[in-house]
C-alpha cells in the first residue's frame, strides 16, 4: 500500500470529477487494499468518519470513503487523533475552495510537528542514556570474565 502525501489526497479528493458512475468496493477488499481490520472499518463507521452505502447487511464503499480513508490512515500515521481527522474532514467541501479546511489541517500538522520533534529529543536522548550504559555493562562485563574463567579453572 502505497500511502499518498496530505497534499496529494486533497488534491484528488477535490478534482474527482463527479459524473462518472460510483464504483462500489466491498468491505472485505477496503479492508485488503489498505491493509486494515474488517474490525477497523466498522469503527470508524461507528465514529462517524466513513458512512458506506448499505445493500442488504453488505456495506458498499465509495471512491470518497476510499478517499477519506487514505486521509484517516495518514493522519494516524503522523499521530492525529481520530477526533482531529474528522475535524479536519468534516470540512470539506466539494463546491468550496477548502481554504478553511487546508488552513485547519495546517495548523494540526504544525502543532503536531513541535509535538513529534520534541519526542525525539526525548527519544534521542534516551538512545544516548541507553547506549552509554550498555557500553558501561559490557565494560565491567569484559572486567569480570576473564576473573571467573580463572577462578574455575
Amino acid at each position: 500500500m502505497t500511502l499518498t502525501t496530505t497534499g496529494q489526497t486533497m488534491a484528488n479528493i477535490n478534482n474527482a470529477p463527479k459524473d462518472i458512475a460510483e464504483d462500489f468496493v466491498r468491505i472485505g477488499e477496503m479492508a485488503k487494499t489498505f491493509g486494515v481490520t474488517l474490525r477497523t472499518l466498522r469503527f470508524y463507521e461507528d465514529k462517524g468518519l466513513l458512512s458506506p452505502k448499505r445493500d442488504g447487511a453488505t456495506r458498499l464503499y465509495t471512491r470518497r470513503d476510499r478517499a477519506r480513508l487514505k486521509l484517516i490512515l495518514l493522519g494516524r500515521k503522523v499521530g492525529f487523533s481520530l477526533r482531529e481527522v474528522k475535524q479536519i474532514i468534516d470540512l470539506y467541501d466539494p463546491a468550496g475552495s477548502n481554504a478553511r479546511q487546508l488552513r485547519l489541517a495546517l495548523d494540526k500538522s504544525e502543532k503536531q510537528l513541535v509535538r513529534l520533534n520534541k519526542q525525539r529529543a526525548l527519544i534521542d536522548d534516551a538512545i544516548g542514556e541507553l547506549t552509554t550504559m550498555m557500553g558501561t555493562v559490557r565494560q565491567l562485563l569484559s572486567e569480570r570474565l576473564p576473573t571467573q574463567s580463572s577462578a574455575t579453572n
